[in-house]
């Protein structure tokens, strides 16, 4: 009995010495008052430096590979998703805050990516968009968003065209660009039956699991 003991434990021993666990990420402190939930990083104490934000001054931010700071609303771990806030669009003209760099774009190296469940509204538009497959029809829904919503009445009696992020178009981009389109605004989740005050403005990102979690 005492060599089958033994035998066990010498087992069980080699196990644990083949398969060593992976110690859990130290969770970040709150930025203001949300939480960070591992695998996000906010210093190289905590989380997954890999999966890096921001917090400025209480404001949790995600930073775009051009170097803009989107403001994250919300964060859902267990879905490994997150949803930042769309760029501000002036109120004298129909241009978005992240012009001057060309959108939004994500570094192809970064874990984070634009997840499917995004509809995009492209304003101000020029002309070229009506020969893409996007929905740049008198009833698009982009134009509720301009009659609507106080944000995109620069952008009244101009081209707008919304569509849906989906596998088929690239997830590391949206595009804003003078001879393009020069603001937009995303829903997440949309609804079109809802009242375009009470959509769901944001752009989801959903991110890869951590190997260090």
């Amino acid at each position: 009995m005492d060599s089958l003991v033994m035998a066990l434990a010498f087992l069980v021993s080699m196990l644990s010495t083949s398969f060593p666990q992976v110690s859990p990420l130290k969770v970040c402190p709150k930025c203001g008052t949300m939480e960070v939930p591992p695998p996000l990083s906010t210093n190289s104490d905590c989380g997954d430096s890999s999966y890096k934000v921001y917090c400025n001054n209480g404001v949790l931010e995600f930073l775009s590979a051009e170097g803009m700071y989107y403001r994250i609303l919300s964060i859902d771990p267990c879905t490994f998703k997150l949803i930042i806030a769309p760029p501000r669009i002036r109120k004298d003209l129909c241009y978005s805050s992240d012009l001057t760099v060309g959108g939004l774009r994500i570094d192809e190296n970064s874990p984070f990516n634009i997840s499917t469940r995004n509809t995009v509204m492209l304003l101000n538009c020029s002309e070229n968009l009506l020969l893409s497959p996007l929905n740049c029809s008198s009833n698009s829904l982009c134009r509720l968003f301009e009659e609507k919503v106080s944000e995109g009445s620069a952008c009244r009696n101009t081209l707008c065209c919304t569509f849906l992020k989906d596998a088929s178009i690239t997830s590391r981009r949206i595009r804003a660009r003078v001879g393009g389109c020069t603001a937009y605004t995303s829903v997440v989740n949309m609804k079109p039956d809802e009242f375009p005050g009470l959509w769901n403005y944001g752009i989801e990102l959903q991110w890869l699991p951590s190997s260090l979690y």
